[in-house]
């Protein structure tokens, strides 16, 4: 029988089209709190996977409003108890499971303020639904593997249907509806290249990096490696990683650059050939044959996807490059290295 998250990544593409079908008529009425005139800055509160969710939120949402869009700093509500003046803003909070005491604080205190507030959660009854003025449910359905998958393509999910309607953008819409269909040809195809992981052999970490708006795929896939293997992989922006980190890569350090066509393109392939320089083994997850070719091994992304969906199709080969990682140490994929669903920190 295969895994809880083996089942659950071939569940994504029908629990996003469950998400655009259902939440249509929600995230269209978020719309008037996205144009309040007093709506001067966006903050979100979010932990784990959902923050590499608001990751995806920082561009896609400060490009349609032209608006900053912040993390909130959750201690500050919790620990110290003195949580910031939250005037100007709209209040978000993303949690799967919605019991995160810190981000339920977070938004709690942002509608003690007077704030608007959205949560995006698979769990409208749960403590973060019942603390924000509206929720956007993210219809996943039941999820049993700790690692995070469906949830977190839903969170994505979530976040290009708050712009696609607030926006009241009829294109990006047509492009959302598409990408359910995108999403599984893209898991079968990647499927079937899943075994060029094996090409790694035994490493002990690795690097993943991107730009813009796959620098929150590139988190994404770091985690999802490193909580199902157990294995010390670290995600950089390809700029920040010349800043410095990138002192730490030697002779037969995997990088695994997600690198979608796009504005970001021409810096991923520059940050390819700067770590190849340095003797790193180079993974290129791309729809670019010429970047895919300059890689040590490829894991084609199919063509066709928007840049400003490719978060929701990109990760998929770094989800199953961490299943493939996890599968070779001979750990349990529905229980890994000790860790739980739901991780309560405040």
């Amino acid at each position: 029988m295969s895994s809880h998250l083996e089942q659950e990544l071939h569940q994504q593409p029908a629990a996003l089209a469950r998400l655009i079908e259902k939440q249509r008529g929600y995230a269209e009425q978020v719309r008037e709190l996205f144009l309040r005139e007093d709506v001067q800055y966006i903050l979100i509160a979010s932990r784990g996977s959902s923050s590499n969710a608001a990751r995806y939120a920082q561009y896609l949402l400060g490009r349609a409003y032209r608006v900053p869009v912040a993390f909130a700093t959750p201690s500050l509500f919790t620990l110290y108890e003195q949580p910031p003046r939250l005037d100007g803003a709209l209040v978000i909070g993303i949690s799967q499971s919605g019991k995160s005491p810190d981000v339920v604080e977070v938004v709690a205190e942002a509608r003690r303020q007077g704030r608007p507030t959205i949560a995006l959660t698979n769990t409208p009854a749960s403590p973060l639904g019942l603390a924000a003025d509206g929720v956007l449910k993210l219809e996943a359905g039941k999820e049993q593997a700790v690692a995070a998958t469906k949830t977190y393509v839903n969170s994505l999910g979530a976040v290009a249907l708050l712009f696609a309607t607030s926006t009241d953008d009829a294109r990006a819409l047509g492009e959302l509806q598409r990408l359910p269909e995108q999403l599984a040809a893209q898991l079968e195809h990647s499927w079937q290249h899943l075994n060029e992981v094996d090409r790694l052999g035994d490493v002990d970490g690795g690097t993943v990096i991107s730009r813009g708006i796959n620098y929150c795929t590139a988190f994404e896939t770091a985690l999802k490696i490193r909580e199902c293997s157990g294995l010390l992989f670290e995600s950089w922006s390809a700029a920040d990683l010349m800043h410095g980190p990138v002192a730490a890569i030697g002779e037969g350090w995997p990088v695994v650059a997600v690198a979608p066509s796009g504005p970001a393109l021409g810096a991923m392939a520059d940050a390819v050939d700067a770590v190849a320089a340095r003797g790193a083994r180079t993974v290129v997850i791309s729809d670019d044959a010429r970047l895919l070719a300059r890689g040590e091994i490829g894991l084609p992304l199919l063509p066709g996807v928007p840049e400003w969906l490719s978060p929701l199709v990109a990760v998929v080969p770094g989800q199953l490059a961490a299943l493939r990682l996890a599968q070779l140490r001979g750990i349990d994929l529905d229980a890994p290295l000790g860790l739980s669903k739901v991780t309560l920190t405040r």
